[in-house]
């Protein structure tokens, strides 16, 4: 029979009798069932096909766990005892679905091969630690079964979701991710690292006082990321344009334009003022390096184009920034 054990404590795995291990595979098959039932739900509007595979695995996982009760009927009786992985040190745990979330397809998958090869070292360290025939072999079996099960996955994979299939739907998932976080992002970092250059350079020659000059462009800095990442999630809900979470992308302008500014606002923390506006201007060229690069990494905008469009928009606002400085 199971073991009652304090509240707040875990039984050791070496503890567990042939009967309690059992109990704990047919709980972890019912959590694992449960689990790809989630993920298909999460991923069932956007990636249909991919939501089928992990629809067909939970189907397996509970026709295991029918497989593993009626093993027990067999062996222990009808009543099964209480024990879920939660009860166990050392047993692999299982993050609910809502913890993962937004489920990339990716992700996912990596995250349901992981499961199955878990419960497979489960049941195979089991198997080592009894020297019982019965025990053995049926621990050994279902080693074997959970195996099988990560072959099959692959199969089910191939057979619903095409390479046709998969490239579709990884597109789709590549094409989200721009307008979710790539773009209001670069918006937000164009806009903090452009912007703020004319206010901090300005103050900087303009006082020569470097704590001013950082005051002025952490106020700049923080005052441009809440004004870009309220508009930007106000705007626009993402319903009809399909651009995502309007609460994301307000966190990804507003966090970016802040970052922006503040790039070359805290080296005026540098009491030298010399030091302070070098520290400052290398800061600069390197955020209009990497607007640059983003924009051709992600955007595909030629290297040309992107440069010209920065370094041009970056310059005028920075030549603004002094002479309104030296005025």
């Amino acid at each position: 029979m199971f073991t009652r054990y304090l509240p707040g404590t875990r039984r050791a795995f070496s503890s567990l009798t042939e009967q309690e291990i059992l109990a704990l595979a047919i709980s972890s098959e019912e959590d694992d069932g449960r689990i790809y039932r989630a993920y298909a739900d999460g991923l069932r509007s956007d990636y249909p096909a991919s939501a089928s595979v992990f629809d067909a695995m939970a189907d397996e996982e509970n026709q295991h766990r029918a497989k593993l009760i009626e093993r027990h009927k067999e062996r222990f009786g009808p009543n099964i005892p209480l024990l879920r992985r939660e009860h166990v040190r050392g047993y692999y745990e299982r993050k609910p679905d809502w913890l993962v979330r937004p489920l990339s397809l990716e992700k996912t998958r990596a995250m349901a091969q992981t499961m199955e090869h878990q419960a497979e070292q489960f049941y195979l360290a089991a198997a080592k630690r009894t020297s019982d025939a019965d025990t053995r072999k049926l621990l050994g079996d279902l080693a074997l079964a959970e195996a099988s099960h990560q072959n099959h996955a692959k199969q089910l994979s191939d057979e619903l979701t095409p390479p046709t299939v998969q490239e579709e739907e990884s597109s789709k998932e590549h094409k989200q991710f721009l307008l979710t976080y790539v773009q209001p992002g670069l918006a937000g970092l164009m806009d903090g690292s452009i912007s703020t250059l004319a206010p901090i350079f300005a103050a900087a020659f303009a006082t020569g006082r470097t704590w001013d000059t950082f005051l002025i462009g952490l106020s700049a800095s923080v005052g441009a990321g809440i004004s870009m990442g309220f508009t930007e999630a106000a705007h626009d809900d993402g319903v009809l344009t399909g651009r995502g979470s309007p609460i994301k992308r307000g966190l990804s302008s507003g966090i970016m334009t802040t970052l922006g500014g503040l790039g070359h606002a805290l080296p005026y923390l540098i009491p030298n003022f010399k030091i302070a506006t070098t520290i400052a201007i290398i800061i600069v060229v390197i955020e209009l390096w990497l607007i640059t690069w983003i924009q051709n990494r992600y955007l595909d905008t030629p290297w040309g184009r992107a440069m010209f469009q920065v370094v041009l928009g970056g310059s005028l606002v920075f030549a603004a920034g002094i002479l309104i400085g030296h005025a």
